[in-house]
Order: C-alpha cells, then structure tokens, then sequence
C-alpha cells in the first residue's frame, strides 16, 4: 500500500546524497510526530494469487485507509460478503494493531477450501454506531475471520473472506489520527422561570472525509446533531429539531462563507419549526460548530425547503450560554489556616488580597475544613473541620451562625461527610460516607430536608467525594471499592416536579479505567474533567478525561506532587488550581509550569 511512498521517497534521499554537505553545524531537526492526522493512506486491492495471510493483511490495513465507500477493503471480501458488510456499525478499538493468528485447519484437503484466521488484541474502547466512545478496562479480544476460495472474473479461483463482523477494527493510534472528538449540543429542562441549558454530548468522527457518507467533518457533526443524542443522554436532555429532520440530500461540505455565515440546507421537516423553536435549533449548530471549523462561525442561517428559516450570531448566543462558558470570571473561594472561608475577587492577580466571606462561614467560631460556592456566587456550604456537620450560609450578607443541614453519624471523620458540590440549578450535593449507612444527599436550593439520592449501578462501591457538571445532568464520582477509587460518571435523572421531585443517579460508567486509583476530581469545562490519579505500578498524574471518559496524549499535565484537591473552572482559561501536602495552594496557568500562590489555606475552589 506505501510501496510507491517508499519508492518516492527513497529516489528523493538518494539524490540528495550527491550533494551530501560535510562542513557546517550540526543543526537538529524536528520528525514527523506519529499519527499525524494529515497523513493520507490510499487502499491498493489484491493481487492475483495472494494467500489468505496475504487476504487478511490487506484488509486489515484497507480498514485504516481513507477509501472511499471502503470500495477497494470489500475487494478482499467475497461478493455477497463485500455487500453485507457495514463498516459503519461501530469501532473496536485496540492497544495496538490486531494481531492475526491461523490457518486453523490442519486437515490439507479442507485447508485447500477454507480456512480461519483469528484477530486478536486488548480492546481498550469502543464506539457504537452513534459515534459516541465508551473506554473499557483491558480486555482481550477474540474474532474470527473465514476465508474461502471465490472464482473471479477472470474464472480464477481467489482467497476471499465471506465471513467479518460489522465495524472496523483498529488499532488505537491509527483510531486517533482518523478520528477526532467533537461536541453536540442538545438541551437539558430547566426549572420553570429559567433558560434551558446546554449540554455536551461527545462523540467522535471521522477526519477530512467520511468515507461512506462522503461527508467533511463538519457535515458529519452537523448530521450526528440532527440524528439525536446518544442513548446514554438522551433520558435528560431534548432536541429542538423537529422530528425526522436531516441534511438536504447532497449536502457534503458545510463552510462558512466570507462574511463568516454557515448556511446550513435542511429537509423539510425543518419548516415545521416555530421562530423561537428555530432560534434554539440554531443555537444547537453554533455550539457544536464554534470550535470545529477552521474559520471561526460567526452566525448560522438555517434553510428549510422554501428558503431561509432562521438565523443566530456569535453575538446574540449569550443567551443560550447558561451557567458554563459565560465569560464572567469566578472569583475563588478556599479555606484559611484557622478555618474560615475566604475569597480571591475575580480578575486578582495570583491570590491578591483574600477577605473573609460575609457571615459565619468567614468569622463563625466553626472551623471548617472544606467549602462549595453556588455558581450564582450568592450562597456557600462548608463541611466542619471534624467533617461531622455541613453549614449553609449567605455569601452577601452578614448573619448569625445556624443550624447545620446535614450531620453524618460516623464515628471516624474519613467516614463523614464530602466536600459540597453545587449544580447549575442551585441545588446542593454532599455524600455522607458513614459506613453503615452511606448517602447520596440533595438539598433543593440549598435548604430545606436532604432528599437521598438512589445511585442503583454502585452496588458495593461507597462515594468518596462528588462533582456536579453545570448543566445539572452529570454528576463525577470518586468511587471507593475493595483497595482502589476510580472515577465514574452518572446521569441525573430527575422525576417530577416541585415538592415531589425525586432524583436518581442512573447508568454510572467508569471514566479513565487507566487509572486505578483517582484522588481527585473537578469538571473544567462543558464536557471535560481534570483527573488526579495513578495507573497500576504508576506515580500519580494529573490528566485532562473527557466526559465519556475518552483521553489523549495531550490531555497529561505538567507533574505535581502530593496533591490531595483540585479546582478547575467553567472557563477553560482560567488557571488550574490544586491543594498539595508539601507546596500548599499551586495553580497552573495556561502555557506556563505549576507554581504556588498560598503556603497556608486548603480547599481551594471556584463556584460550583
């Protein structure tokens, strides 16, 4: 398949020897990086007479190509097989390239008919057929390819294979350069009086060309948006399309124009849309084509079947924003050395001048030994320094010290109670980890009695600590089981409304399965976590996890050590922070090295 590349690029080196320098300095030169996703891999069909290891080879590397419609990989599949066969159907995605173990006939006569070869491997993820990735603890993997003798049409008799499993299978480096993670964006019900918010929903498609659909890849993104959110989110959230929606038959390539307007022809079932509903389907485009294309959107016009329907600017999307991706700074709120909560202003260099927050949380006489702030920035909740109690107290106001809201009966204070998570409704989190009876707790605007929260997938697990998204349908988990905590991330799933509201944390899935042990957690982002942990035998790490628990090389962060908390905020610009045993409070700021900013203080967050 890279014969002619090689042969190209051997007849280049070679000239280049006749004039070879010998004199000058030594000047270093940076390689090509491995899985460069501009790299072009052009399928080539079987030759006449290959062998079944021949057959298989060729396939498995036509799958990793860009051919178009995979028309020359169903060559080395026989004619009924090649119609059959549905690439589209998902990825199995493996450590590294499928090995292939066979002929598994020893029988001569039989062998000389057919034979089976086995494509074998440690499958790390896999992706259905909605795109949307889902890693796996390492497991191995096990299929069967059968092959026999088909005549071709030229009356000769060619290995071909007549039995392959839907999908693809590929090895994860060639997975990451011919496919890349986006976001879709749908939306989640809100209480009544407020803006529904938007949520992320990650999936992966295809660099440059989809080679079945044809498609680029915003046009693929923009298809995967219209075809509905994945099964995994689709109980909490909806889509403003109009049902049965799609692209205009032929649309291939979506770009914007020169005055920064994508246009985007859709079937229709579009026209059905009412001028707010249009407005909110505009919306869902823009979020999911802002950080895609090349040439930043600057407004969407979506067009039905008559003509233009709606359309939505940059600049007019803030309302669509929600709770996360606002803009406005979070100030930064921690934990002094005698126990009361202070707060950094937005926008202070380092950590500035902290003051003690208004009420008993900033000059109660309660130590506290760890604060939550709601995004509003109007309340805080504060577990005690015994972790025994938690605290709920206005931020803007003076008050006398109250009553605590929850009060866990655990005899030891590793037992007791989390550190509070606040959500984009207002609503307030905690776990009580008392051994024999530990919860899940939800106070509803922050007040009121705690409602226990049903977690039905977490079986003999206990929540050690807890991070709720600020879209409200997602909740991080630090899940303690056995000698190891991972991370794990839960639907939210909510069930009627007002005083009879209840609440469910349902299909809980392991994130970063790599990593057996997390000892911290905190969303950045729309759809990304910053994870602290170690893998098996490993020194710890501190690594960027996508929401459905994909990773990258990427995604490692500079090493820090001994860090017990970290704090990342909605806008992905603002610095990382993190708590460590030795250095304090440390942050890291985008494109510069960890440094620390306060010796004494733990517990350092941003709202939320």
């Amino acid at each position: 398949m890279r014969v002619s590349a090689l042969l190209g690029c051997a007849v280049v080196v070679l000239a280049g020897c006749g004039a070879m320098p010998d004199t000058g300095e030594v000047k270093a030169v940076e390689a090509s990086r491995a899985g460069d996703a501009q790299v072009q891999v052009y399928a080539v069909p079987p030759r006449e007479g290959a062998s079944p290891l021949e057959i298989v080879d060729g396939f498995l590397e036509s799958m990793t190509s860009d051919d178009p419609d995979f028309r020359t990989t169903r060559t080395y599949l026989t004619k009924e097989a090649g119609q059959a066969w549905k690439p589209s159907e998902g990825t199995t995605v493996l450590a590294k390239a499928p090995n292939r173990n066979g002929p598994s006939f020893h029988d001569k006569e039989r062998r000389a008919a057919e034979t089976t070869y086995t494509l074998t491997g440690e499958q790390v993820a896999a992706v259905d057929a909605q795109s949307s990735y889902r890693p796996l603890a390492p497991t191995d993997y096990s299929q069967g390819l059968h092959l026999v003798r088909e005549k071709g049409a030229d009356g000769k008799q060619e290995w071909r294979i007549d039995v392959v499993p839907d999908g693809l299978v590929l090895g994860q480096s060639d997975f990451k350069r011919l496919y890349r993670p986006v976001n879709k964006y749908y939306f989640a019900a809100a209480p009544a009086g407020s803006e529904p918010a938007l949520v992320a929903d990650p999936v992966y498609v295809r660099n440059r060309t989809d080679p079945v659909t044809r498609m680029d890849t915003a046009t693929q993104t923009v298809r995967t948006l219209l075809e509905g959110p994945s099964n995994w989110l689709r109980p909490v959230v909806d889509s403003s399309f109009p049902a049965g929606t799609t692209l205009r038959k032929g649309v291939t390539s979506l770009a914007p124009d020169d005055q920064n307007v994508l246009k985007v022809r859709l079937s229709k079932q579009a026209d059905k849309a009412g001028p707010a509903e249009c407005r909110m389907m505009a919306a869902q485009v823009l979020f999911t084509l802002r950080d895609l294309t090349s040439a930043r959107v600057g407004q969407v016009e979506l067009q039905g079947e008559h003509g233009p329907l709606c359309s939505l600017g940059a600049d007019d999307s803030a309302e669509f924003e929600g709770d996360s991706g606002s803009g406005a700074p979070d100030s930064q709120y921690f934990v002094d050395d005698k126990g009361h909560v202070q707060r950094i202003p937005a926008g202070s260099k380092g950590l500035g001048d902290p003051d003690p927050v208004p009420g008993p949380l900033g000059s109660g006489p309660v130590a506290m030994s760890a604060v939550g702030v709601s995004r509003d920035e109007q309340q805080g909740a504060a577990v005690s320094a015994d972790q025994q109690h938690l605290y709920v107290s206005s931020l803007v106001t003076d008050g006398e010290a109250t009553a605590p809201v929850v009060t866990s009966q655990a005899k030891s204070a590793d037992d007791r109670l989390s550190a509070p998570s606040w959500d984009g409704r207002g609503d307030l989190w905690v776990a009580d980890r008392d051994p024999s009876g530990p919860r899940l707790l939800r106070l509803v605007g922050g007040e009121g009695e705690p409602q226990e929260v049903a977690v039905p997938g977490l079986g003999a697990g206990r929540i050690e600590a807890l991070r709720l998204s600020a879209d409200g349908v997602r909740i991080a988990l630090r899940v303690s089981e056995g000698d190891h905590t991972t991370l794990r991330i839960g639907r939210v799933e909510r069930h009627g409304s007002g005083d009879t509201e209840r609440v469910s944390v349902e299909d809980l899935r392991t994130a970063a399965p790599q990593l057996t042990d997390v000892s911290a957690v905190s969303w950045s982002g729309r759809s990304r976590l910053v994870v602290v942990g170690k893998e098996e035998g490993g020194v710890q790490q501190v690594r960027y996890v996508q929401a459905d628990g994909s990773t990258s090389s990427s995604g490692v962060l500079p090493g820090v050590n001994q860090v017990t908390a970290v704090a990342a905020a909605d806008d992905e610009q603002l610095p990382l922070m993190a708590d460590t045993e030795s250095d304090g409070i440390v942050k890291l700021s985008p494109g510069d090295n960890w440094q620390t900013v306060l010796k004494e203080g733990s517990s350092l967050v941003y709202p939320g």
